[in-house]
């Protein structure tokens, strides 16, 4: 077991103990999904792949607050809302988007990327410099106004 997932069990405790609803539940699905990444696996998980496991988590639920926010549907974003922030307490620090926008400009020289056509070159070479730092999509997004730009 990785120092991360015990890390996650000893707070799933603590919250049990201190009748802290949301945050045991929300770190009982995420245990039960590094249980099943495992198992898919077949082998212990490292700390990388928690986090992997982790980010996919943190993504599903930015996915259903847009979408529960387009349903007019608050309770849900509220409550989805209150599970990310507990998932992020366990995610490596994300970086600003003056930083992404830093390394998109080195990846952009990294492959003489010239115009928005080149945005699948750059992000092959951007993304593994992010580590999982920053959201894709802000990444794309930053990468497709300096490549207009």
């Amino acid at each position: 077991m990785s120092s991360l997932e015990e890390t996650l069990r000893s707070d799933l405790l603590d919250a049990t103990r201190s009748r802290d609803v949301v945050r045991r539940d929300t770190l009982r699905m995420v245990i039960s999904s590094i249980g099943n990444a495992r198992i898919q696996s077949g082998q212990e998980l490292s700390d990388d792949e928690v986090v992997k496991v982790l980010q996919k988590e943190a993504k599903q639920r930015r996915e259903s607050i847009d979408e529960f926010q387009k349903g007019n549907r608050d309770d849900l974003v509220q409550k989805e809302k209150a599970e990310l922030a507990i998932i992020e307490l366990f995610l490596p620090q994300q970086l600003s988007e003056e930083e992404i926008k830093s390394f998109a400009e080195q990846a952009i020289t990294n492959v003489n990327a010239g115009s928005l056509s080149d945005l699948g070159q750059v992000m092959r070479e951007l993304m593994p410099m992010l580590e999982g730092r920053a959201d894709g999509k802000v990444a794309n997004q930053i990468v497709r106004e300096l490549l207009n730009s």
